[in-house]
């Protein structure tokens, strides 16, 4: 999202054989870009996957939001595979746009049929300490976790 590239299409030229479509120099960072991996997990029950059915599959659109998904309405999430059904990524001018942008795509986003860890990302987006940047590798675990957070 931040170089304009999409390098998941790099890796699969490169992996066919093809060499890069593009030079290091075409390569330009702008802005500010954020992901959330959307899994179909029960948070309140210590994020233990959760298949099932999707009855309801209404993803977040429009400029600087990018879905990656194979899910809709009606597919089933079977119990072999990792739990994760979506990466949504955000992007904007800068960390607060983005922020911003992400509180918005997280509150349009509507699944239903398996619990997700949306409402999970709903809240971190909007904690103080999450927006203002003041976050450690442990900042989860001791500030949303630790006050029970059931979604």
């Amino acid at each position: 999202m931040v170089t304009g590239f999409d390098l998941v299409q790099e890796q699969l030229r490169i992996a066919g054989g093809a060499g890069l479509s593009l030079q290091q120099s075409d390569v330009h960072v702008t802005g500010h870009a954020i992901e959330c991996r959307i899994n179909a997990e029960d948070v309140a029950r210590g994020f233990v996957p959760v298949p099932g059915t999707v009855t309801r599959w209404e993803p977040p659109s429009g400029p600087g939001i990018r879905l990656d998904s194979h899910i809709a309405s009606g597919a089933s999430i079977p119990p072999f595979y990792d739990s994760m059904i979506g990466k949504l990524i955000v992007h904007a001018d800068d960390r607060a746009g983005a922020v911003e942008r992400l509180q918005d795509a997280l509150g349009a986003f509507q699944v239903e049929g398996v619990p997700t860890t949306i409402a999970l990302h709903r809240a971190i987006v909007r904690h103080p300490q999450f927006m203002s940047n003041n976050l450690h590798t442990r900042w989860l675990e001791r500030q949303v976790l630790a006050g029970g957070f059931t979604g």
